[in-house]
């Protein structure tokens, strides 16, 4: 059970699940609700749409926010993986033809979804990342976006993007250097190593590190005591802001040079990119045989 009985929304959503309290003070998205098909858990464009719609409607006007109470977005996943990043199959596809316009779409949808969750839907959320299962590139940076994350014992976390001659270009240096310095947020990511959970926390990356199998009632309990002070958490989003911002502009700039340099891959950059799909499929097939088992 979550902090208040949480119901089920009906919606035509397809890729994810919504639970949400019967207050709407607190919303539970669960990425990859199609991971039961066998699908990649990866940043999909059809999956980044449905969480931003769903983003996009409990989104409330500033006059709502003055004078509403504090709320609280979980971002979790019905996968085996919290979220395995870009979808590298169809950069690869936009790389090979040259289409600079759709793979700079596909980026900037990225990067208005991390921005939102990084500034509280625009100050009245506290916004968590619930990582039980590996968070890789592009679903690091979302979890890296969020004020709090919550990571289960065990779980991958990293930026494996220089492997093909890349960089994690929707947030991650500037989400990694708030937790930790610039310098070493440089080192995670030009090393590309996955770290485990239990080292991330060590580093100061993970908030609240717990077992496996109590991430839901570790992220119940932390929403329990911020409604206990909800002005101070709110007062906080709004110091977190001023001392900490980053700007949509400046994450875009950034994205840009993301996409010059995936336009700049070679073919053995996007070969290896390539076997990284099918090591993708492969995964998600073991995950839904071991289900259905």
């Amino acid at each position: 059970m979550n902090v208040v009985e949480l119901m089920h929304v009906s919606s035509p959503y397809s890729t994810i699940r919504v639970e949400s309290s019967a207050t709407h003070d607190a919303h539970w998205l669960y990425m990859h609700a199609d991971a039961a098909a066998g699908v990649r858990p990866c940043c999909r464009t059809e999956m980044l749409e449905e969480i931003w719609n769903f983003m996009s409607a409990i989104t409330r006007s500033p006059e709502q926010r003055r004078n509403g109470p504090l709320r609280h977005f979980v971002l979790a996943s019905d996968a085996s993986a919290y979220n395995l990043g870009g979808d590298l199959e169809l950069f690869g596809q936009l790389i090979r033809t040259g289409d600079r316009e759709r793979l700079l779409a596909y980026a900037q949808r990225c990067v208005e979804g991390v921005h939102h969750l990084h500034t509280g839907f625009g100050g009245d959320v506290r916004s968590i990342a619930l990582v039980q299962g590996d968070a890789l590139g592009g679903g690091l940076e979302m979890a890296l976006a969020c004020h709090t994350i919550v990571a289960e014992e065990g779980a991958g976390m990293g930026l494996p993007e220089a492997m093909f001659g890349l960089f994690p270009g929707m947030g991650a240096y500037n989400f990694l250097s708030r937790r930790v310095a610039p310098q070493l947020a440089e080192r995670i990511i030009l090393e590309g190593r996955v770290h485990t959970a239990e080292e991330m926390h060590a580093l100061g990356v993970v908030d609240i590190l717990v077992p496996r199998g109590q991430g839901p009632q570790a992220v119940s309990e932390l929403i329990r005591q911020q409604q206990r002070i909800p002005q101070s958490c709110l007062a906080m989003n709004r110091v977190r802001d001023i001392s900490h911002r980053i700007t949509c502009e400046e994450l875009l700039e950034i994205t840009r040079v993301w996409v010059d340099s995936a336009l700049a891959l070679d073919e053995k950059s996007l070969r290896t990119m390539d076997r990284l799909v099918k090591a993708q499929t492969r995964r998600s097939e073991r995950a839904q045989a071991a289900m259905e088992r």
